[in-house]
């Protein structure tokens, strides 16, 4: 039975430019990798000697490493190969794994992520492996057993964030949901246990904070309307996508773009919403229609009506799908700066915006259980909370009782 044992730099380079650092398996021609929670540069990485250059500040540690994994992997499965008349990789893994090769924190992360670019979540991806470099840096670029996340290292990291960089509570508190995700992760792998699980009631607690949430009025969607833009420019796109959104009650940009012509059907809009495929249809108001028809005449690549997906040769790579999405919210959001200066706009103009828009101005006009359907959210609880936020009526009537006099 032909087996070796390498290691390697996986090929999907991370988004510090960096390639995971791993042990290959090979059985009978199959593969398997187990992560070894370190990241290389292509220069660093020795791959005739299978070792870490100088060029590295770490490399006689990773190394040492390096080896000692090794080893334990082709121990493991030379006593696999001497027990059974026929080794399967999920018996490799499974002999393996306990070894702790996938037991750190930083192997997790490294699955994790990979497991995420498998799924085509793009966005997930550039957030969360900023979030866990950020980790990663706090601890001085090593890895760390998930037995030794504690709470005290945990608010040591909350600390760190809050003295080194610019980033908000909220921000803060994603970076702890991440580091609870890999660690869930872990524990529901059976590579650990939760008798040192750090989050959770007089632990760490992942909470929140309130955010304010602006719309416009519907005065400053008017003075939007009505800014004279040349048809075929680019601002005037990105008036339309803004406009586009908030006459369908803030669709989300990521489904705005991906709608297509056959989504159209007897003056109304059918589609499903992306992030929980709650489906629906709207009859297309009389605007929409408007900016629907400038779009017309256009090339109807993969059936879409707006071009930004267009560049695409099929909509079936969700990973790139989303690149692309990306891309465009950055330039159009960049565009829409531009307008709120000429509409003299003294808020913020994004594409997230019409949605709080919407919520802005339906206020208490609109029975909430409609407004969940509107909104495509699959529990009432949802829209209560969301519309919450802009229904101010009742504070300011108490408010005016007192002072008002």
């Amino acid at each position: 039975m032909a087996s070796s044992v390498k290691i390697v730099l996986r090929k999907k380079k991370i988004s510090d430019g960096t390639y995971p650092l791993a042990i290959r398996i090979t059985l009978d021609r199959k593969t398997t990798f187990f992560h070894l929670g370190n990241n290389l540069k292509e220069a660093d990485w020795d791959v005739a000697n299978q070792k870490v250059r100088k060029s590295h500040p770490n490399s006689v540690r990773l190394n040492n490493l390096i080896l000692q994994k090794k080893a334990e992997a082709s121990d493991s499965l030379i006593s696999l190969q001497g027990n059974k008349e026929r080794v399967t990789l999920g018996a490799v893994r499974k002999e393996v794994s306990p070894s702790k090769q996938e037991t750190s924190f930083f192997a997790q992360a490294a699955i994790f992520i990979d497991n995420m670019q498998k799924a085509g979540k793009y966005n997930r991806i550039k957030t969360d492996q900023t979030r866990i470099n950020h980790f990663k840096e706090f601890l001085g670029n090593q890895d760390i057993a998930f037995a030794d996340i504690n709470v005290l290292l945990l608010k040591r990291f909350q600390a760190y964030l809050k003295s080194t960089r610019n980033i908000s509570e909220r921000t803060i508190v994603n970076h702890l949901l991440i580091i609870r995700t890999i660690y869930n992760q872990a524990i529901k792998s059976g590579l650990i246990d939760n008798k040192n699980y750090p989050f959770g009631k007089g632990k760490i607690a992942i909470k929140f904070p309130d955010s304010v949430k602006m719309g416009l009025i519907p005065e400053e969607v008017k003075t939007i309307e009505a800014l004279e833009l040349p048809t075929n420019s680019y601002l005037n796109h990105a008036r339309n996508i803004w406009l586009f959104s908030f006459y369908f009650a803030g669709v989300r940009i990521s489904d705005v773009l991906r709608m297509k012509w056959s989504d159209l059907q007897n003056d109304r809009l059918f589609y499903a919403m992306g992030k929980n495929l709650k489906a629906g249809s709207l009859k297309v108001p009389d605007k929409a229609l408007k900016i629907i028809d400038q779009y017309r005449q256009e090339e109807r690549k993969n059936d879409l009506i707006f071009p930004e997906l267009k560049v695409l040769d099929s909509l079936d790579d969700t990973y790139n799908v989303q690149r692309k999405i990306s891309y465009a919210v950055k330039r159009l959001n960049k565009a829409l700066g531009e307008i709120a200066k000429m509409a003299e706009l003294s808020k913020p103009l994004t594409l997230h915006i019409s949605r709080h828009t919407f919520g802005n101005i339906s206020g208490e006009k609109i029975p909430v259980q409609m407004l969940q359907k509107l909104y495509r959210h699959s529990n009432i609880t949802t829209t209560i909370g969301y519309q919450a936020n802009f229904i101010n009526k009742t504070a300011d009537d108490a408010l005016e009782a007192v002072i008002g006099e």
